[in-house]
């Protein structure tokens, strides 16, 4: 866990100078960086969908996870907390929940950090994780200058997620096939086009209700790949 708990270290210090940065920003600046976020995420998102080998899986797992994300009011639970935390923080910002779920889905969705949890899982150094914690803690600070809060409390699902990750590769490490890997990735990855479109405003989408996906794929591609 050493490498995931570092990630969320650099995230973190990396939110506090954005965070800092964001009360100085002016309005038209907000909205450059908001729209280059927009942009790379699409880019991130298109990028990382193609590496599925097997569209019908893929599809299965969108509309199954989506549709028990609606059953469990996902989306409402989820803003529901980062209401919690913006009254907790005495926060006017109206897109901490976004920035929470944009924050997250963009450090954890790319196969570095599968890869890199299951090479520390298995007891190898975090070298993966570490590299990777360079990068998000560069990337947190335009995040946050853009986002606000919710990008610091993106760790939360992080450490549940990619710790989790480590944990599940200290037992199933053998498990996680190269197949498995790349179709998580490209569920991850559909999943930053639709953030990425919310972002620039096209069209609202109600992504986090897509977040059970993300097991539902595991559970396909080890079955049926």
């Amino acid at each position: 866990m050493t490498g995931t708990l570092i990630n969320a270290g650099a995230i973190l210090v990396g939110s506090i100078i954005g965070i800092s940065i964001h009360s100085k920003l002016p309005e038209r600046y907000s909205k450059i960086v908001f729209q280059s976020i927009g942009l790379f995420t699409l880019f991130l998102g298109f990028y990382m969908g193609l590496k599925t080998s097997n569209f019908f899986l893929i599809i299965i797992s969108l509309v199954v996870g989506g549709i028990f994300g609606e059953f469990i009011y996902l989306d409402q639970n989820i803003n529901r907390m980062g209401d919690y935390f913006k009254s907790k923080l005495k926060s006017g910002n109206s897109k901490f929940s976004e920035g929470l779920i944009t924050s997250f889905l963009l450090f954890c969705m790319g196969s570095v950090t599968i890869l890199g949890a299951i090479e520390e899982g298995l007891g190898g150094k975090p070298n993966l994780l570490l590299a990777k914690s360079v990068l998000d803690g560069v990337s947190s600070i335009a995040l946050a200058a853009a986002f606000g809060f919710g990008v610091a409390f993106s760790i939360i699902p992080l450490l549940i997620y990619q710790g989790g990750l480590t944990l599940l590769a200290m037992y199933f490490g053998d498990y996680f096939s190269e197949t498995i890997i790349n179709e998580l990735t490209s569920v991850g990855g559909i999943m930053l086009i639709g953030l990425g479109i919310n972002i620039l405003e096209i069209k609202q989408l109600k992504i986090i209700n897509l977040l059970p996906a993300l097991v539902v794929i595991v559970v396909l591609a080890y079955f049926f790949t």
